[in-house]
């Protein structure tokens, strides 16, 4: 793994992130009641509402880097398009809607439009969701490149410097540091690609020495590839952090208007960690690990100052999406299973259940970093197996008519998830992550969706037969 040689300019300016991090975090904390714990009394603004969506949707930094560097600016079309498209419809369809419920997760509507045994499945497959392993790993990664410290070390201490502020200042805490890593991560890569320019040379030096296949919309990658990642970015719909700020929001319009400027500043961003990912495979193309693309950019491009920057904007990408999903995992341990099971009410147990969770969403998802110990296939092994099995009954339990009663609701759940993961653990009989071969070829979201989508219909012929 490639280290980072850093300057005493550099190191000072990432210990002075991390503690205006801490400091912002903690002082939100104050004053903080059991009632505005979770949501911070859907006080969201259009300004906090955008800077903290766009930061805490934009964690998988290194992944990011790696795709620019494979496939050039085919990371546009697979990484961004597709979760721009999913993010306009959620913003149309579904943003005030769920504003209006005046609800707080996922779970509540489900037990609100269905049934408890369906809120309770559906909080299970939220948590295993918003697992913060991935951004766990990635933290560690980048601080072991920064310190040369055990792997081990460097998960413990980023997860206890991003997460520890959340006991007391809970969504208020998260929303505030958001929106101080949202600028942070702007200015690293600004300056980042501003060097870079300056130095290297513009788009004629791009050109001159990127592979043709890097400056065309599909990288050299094939349809079936790009329409996985298509599939994928149906994330977007069932994200729990985009429900859980549209619960936030004052007002329904703020939680729509909200979205659509996330768009263009995703767009916006997207063209600067792209670009320097470009950079980095000019100026290395012979890079072993290219999931390492931007931390030896650094090394080899930046000088100080702009070198502590740049580390200090990946860490905020990062960051910023850890601590949401460490957040939204904990409500969902503490709040929607365990107080749902004990049917527990009351606004303190809730919160201190929610703390509590922290603390075991800390332990499962350092553990499972240490399993798996890779970003791309922790993404995977989530993604394919729980969005086919939430997808459709929180999508429809927005509009009566393709509502299904609760019992084909939580069938529809359960054989959704249930397919795509015997598909994934069939396909992986005698390897791991990545190495099997799938039944029939097919990945595991399409039998997945099939089975959860062709239950759902036939509910719904079911039930409109006997109206």
């Amino acid at each position: 793994m490639p280290s980072l040689t850093l300057s005493p300019a550099d190191y000072f300016i990432l210990a002075l992130y991390f503690a205006l991090i801490l400091f912002i975090g903690f002082r939100a904390g104050r004053k903080q009641g059991s009632a505005d714990f979770l949501l911070a009394g859907r006080r969201l603004t259009l300004p906090f509402f955008v800077m903290t969506l766009v930061s805490s949707w934009y964690g998988g930094i290194l992944g990011v880097g790696e795709f620019s560097f494979r496939y050039g600016i085919s990371n546009w079309v697979v990484q961004g398009l597709p979760y721009y498209l999913f993010a306009l419809v959620f913003a149309w369809l579904l943003a005030e809607r769920i504003r209006a419920t005046n609800l707080v997760t996922i779970p509540d509507r489900l037990n609100e439009v269905y049934d408890r045994k369906t809120a309770l499945l559906g909080a299970i497959l939220t948590f295993l969701l918003t697992t913060p392993a991935p951004y766990i790993l990635m933290v560690g990664i980048l601080l072991q490149v920064c310190t040369g410290w055990p792997l081990l070390w460097c998960i413990l201490l980023g997860t206890a410097a991003t997460t520890v502020y959340l006991f007391s200042g809970g969504f208020s805490a998260d929303v505030y540091t958001d929106v101080a890593e949202f600028a942070v991560m702007f200015l690293g890569f600004g300056v980042a690609l501003a060097v870079a320019a300056s130095t290297l040379g513009g788009p004629e030096y791009l050109t001159a020495r990127l592979p043709a296949l890097h400056l065309t919309w599909h990288g050299g990658n094939s349809w079936q590839f790009i329409v996985i990642w298509f599939l994928i970015a149906l994330w977007t719909l069932v994200d729990p952090t985009f429900h859980q700020r549209c619960y936030a929001a004052k007002d329904g319009k703020t939680a729509r208007r909200g979205i659509l400027l996330s768009v263009p500043i995703w767009f916006l961003f997207d063209a600067l960690t792209a670009t320097t990912g470009l950079y980095a495979r000019a100026a290395l193309p012979d890079l072993g690990t290219p999931v390492m693309a931007y931390p030896a950019f650094a090394e080899a491009v930046l000088p100080p100052v702009a070198k502590g920057l740049f580390v200090a904007g990946m860490l905020a990408t990062v960051m910023s999406t850890l601590n949401t999903m460490t957040f939204i995992s904990a409500t969902t341990l503490g709040r929607d299973i365990y107080c749902r099971l004990r049917s527990a009410t009351n606004g303190n147990s809730m919160k201190r259940a929610t703390q509590y969770g922290l603390l075991l969403t800390g332990v499962l998802s350092i553990a499972l970093c240490l399993v798996i110990p890779s970003v791309i296939d922790l993404w995977y092994v989530v993604g394919t197996s729980i969005i086919p099995g939430l997808l459709v009954p929180v999508v429809t339990s927005y509009f009566a008519a393709l509502r299904p009663d609760a019992r084909i609701a939580f069938i529809s759940m359960i054989s959704g998830w249930f397919t795509a993961t015997l598909w994934l653990v069939l396909g992986w009989t005698g390897g791991g992550p990545g190495t099997g071969t799938y039944p029939l070829g097919i990945e595991p979201m399409f039998p997945g969706l099939i089975a959860s989508i062709g239950v759902w219909g036939i509910g719904i012929l079911v039930r409109n037969s006997k109206s």
